[in-house]
């Protein structure tokens, strides 16, 4: 009894240290930043306002963040691309193009990827765990936030992606 007990108390520190994890919260605004991509053109966020943005951090070796890229790909970029009201960033956590390119030749995924090579981007929301999701209303307040892939938290956000740009 006393090991269930110890377990449940330790499930239960652990998922509140993993909520507790984020450095934003919603409704805040985005925090400012820049990145760039392969031809070295600048994209700052503060210039996608009026969009609907997803922000997706990751890492090409975190296992759950290759299970989630695929769905991201086809439930979310290959639906709304075209819509000049949404726009995707995926930012690779440490990683460079040297890391990138071959990732992306391999993958196929046409969705924007850029490098954060020094966490300047993923330290403004967190310090650890992803891959995370960071949906953006067109005013650049933040309207959801996720860690790690779940199927169902996954599904949420696609409705909540769906309803956003609806709505506005």
């Amino acid at each position: 009894m006393k090991k269930v007990i110890l377990m449940l108390l330790l499930g239960v520190t652990l998922s509140t240290a993993r909520s507790q994890e984020w450095k934003v919260s919603l409704n805040d605004e985005v925090p400012s930043f820049t990145v760039q991509d392969r031809e070295g053109n600048s994209i700052d966020i503060q210039s996608l306002r009026g969009k609907v943005v997803l922000l997706n951090l990751f890492a090409t070796w975190c296992p759950s963040c290759r299970e989630e890229l695929p769905h991201l790909q086809k439930e979310i970029w290959d639906n709304w691309k075209t819509r000049d009201d949404f726009a995707v960033m995926v930012l690779a956590r440490e990683e460079g193009w040297d890391k990138l390119d071959p990732f992306i030749k391999k993958t196929g995924y046409t969705f924007p990827i850029y490098p954060d090579l020094k966490r300047n981007v993923f330290s403004l929301f967190a310090n650890s765990y992803i891959p995370r999701n960071i949906l953006i209303d067109k005013e650049g307040k933040i309207i959801y936030q996720s860690v790690g892939y779940k199927e169902k938290e996954f599904s949420e956000l696609i409705k909540l992606i769906e309803t956003t740009l609806e709505a506005e």
